[in-house]
């Protein structure tokens, strides 16, 4: 659950599990199954947009150009839906 929570951060799941090594960590890292329906997004197209997404905690997983429009696309996990 650890690993699930913190969205796979190997660095903390090992710090707050007390292990020495991350390959110890990494076996709890490798057993999270996140589904894209898991994950709400969204677009941003201008400067304040992308500055107010990463702000609220929203990750960019693609870029894309239509009419010369720059679209960034980003996710965030819907289980911190909640918190924001």
């Amino acid at each position: 659950m650890i690993a699930y929570h913190t969205n796979g951060n190997v660095l903390l799941v090992k710090k707050l599990l007390g292990h020495k090594k991350v390959e110890n960590s990494m076996k709890y890292i490798g057993m999270i199954d996140f589904k894209e329906e898991e994950f709400e997004t969204t677009t941003a197209t201008t400067i304040e947009e992308i500055k107010k997404l990463g702000q609220a905690g929203w990750v960019k997983y693609d870029e894309i150009t239509i009419n010369d429009t720059q679209m960034h696309f980003y996710k965030k996990p819907k289980r911190f839906s909640k918190y924001t």
